[in-house]
């Protein structure tokens, strides 16, 4: 799966996916009358929270705010309920209106909060109808949530790129249709369900026509795209078609990706065209085949370290990032050490770390755990080693003048993604500046405006 995975882990997809939090507005919040949206999670909730935007501001909600809550792990549910807390201490009048997997996993716990107007579910929340006052705020029930696994479709939600963002995210796919032993996601996401390809291309061309340098393509299994659409194409064929079709487009990045399910002629994109951005993250859990087995992930220790040196020896620049669990259940310090080495085997740049802990109503809650203690070691080791990581992929960039995409706040990234923050007069955000970068700290290069 995608974009966020079991307790402690992204999934196969989601992304880049340090939790996000956006808010609607600059006023002070005692001033506000509108809609404010809390987004936690991965970045395809981002995607989603600004398709939910658009319909409130359509349907003109007023004094509301919507919390699009994760269910990756439970620490994620227990910010969401203080992040509802919290809108409540500010908007004491405001309607709180709860989405996202955490209200559709476990929507009567959320409707129980008396800080709570209304839970919606995640199909329910793409729905323009959905946000009509009377319909959110009128006698309606408490609970607008329907059965996730019966939804057979997703459309393409036009959006002219996120709120206050140097990129664009296009959301190609949901669901997911693997179990893996770890994961709620699928059970708050439902069944895999793809967007045609010629609503993403429709979709890709508004937003360069709009001015967007950088697309995202995003999913929850984002390399599951198009096996429920008529011919079964792969994703390797939706990217091709994107290029072809939108020769505008400057850069194309992929989020998320389930390493085995990447078909040849995606692999050839990735290799040969330079408009792919040379950074991909990489779901993989685990560098010991044993623990990928009790996960029920779909590919071995040997086919990650050759994917990731394939894909180097064709084009070196390219940087990867993964997502590893430290302390899954019947981890012994063995296979620990064997995930370790694989950060280096397969030359892995940006790790999101995530120890283990039982999410409810995963098989992985029922298997023999591995202590606290020893789980926080090893998750805080893992990420001593992507530190080092990091320093080494920043440390080949200081010296050099390259382009970087201007985002907010003085910062920018490289298109393998290395962060660089701006010392001197701020260029445009949203568009590619040349910088000349001059030194590095512990997380990110230092660049001058060249």
């Amino acid at each position: 799966m995608s974009p966020a995975m079991a307790d402690g882990a992204p999934s196969s997809v989601s992304s880049l996916k340090e939790p996000v939090q956006e808010r609607a507005g600059e006023e002070p919040v005692e001033e506000r009358a509108g809609v404010d949206i809390l987004t936690l999670g991965c970045r395809l909730n981002s995607y989603e929270s600004e398709v939910m935007r658009g319909h409130a501001e359509a349907a003109g909600l007023k004094d509301a705010v919507i919390v699009n809550t994760c269910a990756v792990t439970s620490e994620a549910v227990r910010q969401a309920r203080q992040a509802i807390r919290r809108a409540r201490r500010e908007r004491p009048t405001a309607s709180i209106i709860v989405t996202g997997c955490a209200a559709q996993i476990d929507p009567a716990s959320f409707a129980e909060m008396p800080e709570v107007t209304r839970v919606i579910g995640n199909a329910e929340k793409m729905k323009a109808e959905t946000f009509a006052p009377l319909s959110l705020l009128g006698d309606t029930p408490r609970i607008q949530v329907n059965d996730i696994m019966s939804v057979r479709e997703t459309a393409a939600h036009l959006v002219d790129g996120l709120d206050g963002r140097a990129r664009a995210f296009v959301q190609v796919q949901t669901g997911c249709d693997h179990r893996c032993t770890f994961c709620i996601i699928p059970y708050g996401r439902g069944n895999s369900r793809s967007v045609p390809a010629g609503e993403v291309v429709d979709q890709v061309k508004r937003l360069v026509g709009t001015g967007h340098y950088e697309i995202v393509l995003t999913g929850v299994d984002l390399t599951s795209w198009g096996a429920d659409l008529p011919n079964a194409p792969k994703l390797g064929n939706l990217v091709a078609r994107i290029l072809k079709l939108v020769p505008d487009l400057q850069q194309l990045r992929l989020s998320s990706i389930d390493a085995i399910e990447i078909d040849e002629p995606l692999f050839e994109q990735l290799c040969d065209e330079q408009r792919i951005a040379p950074h991909l993250h990489l779901s993989f859990q685990s560098g010991d085949d044993m623990i990928l087995k009790r996960m029920k992930r779909r590919h071995s220790r040997s086919d990650a370290i050759n994917l990731c040196h394939r894909l180097r020896e064709a084009r070196p620049e390219m940087a990867f990032g993964a997502d590893l669990i430290a302390g899954f259940p019947t981890e012994t310090d063995q296979m620990f050490e064997n995930t370790l080495a694989s950060v280096d085997e397969c030359g892995i740049d940006y790790l999101h770390v995530f120890p283990y802990s039982p999410r409810p109503g995963t098989p992985a809650a029922k298997m023999p755990q591995v202590a606290r203690d020893v789980v926080k070691a090893r998750a805080a080791r893992l990420r001593e080693k992507g530190a080092e990581r990091l320093s080494l992929r920043l440390d080949r960039h200081v010296g050099r003048t390259t382009l970087a995409l201007v985002e907010k706040g003085g910062r920018a990234r490289l298109p393998d993604f290395s962060p660089v923050r701006i010392d001197g007069a701020l260029p445009e955000a949203g568009r590619p500046h040349l910088f000349q970068l001059v030194s590095r700290t512990a997380t990110e290069l230092v660049g001058k405006p060249a």
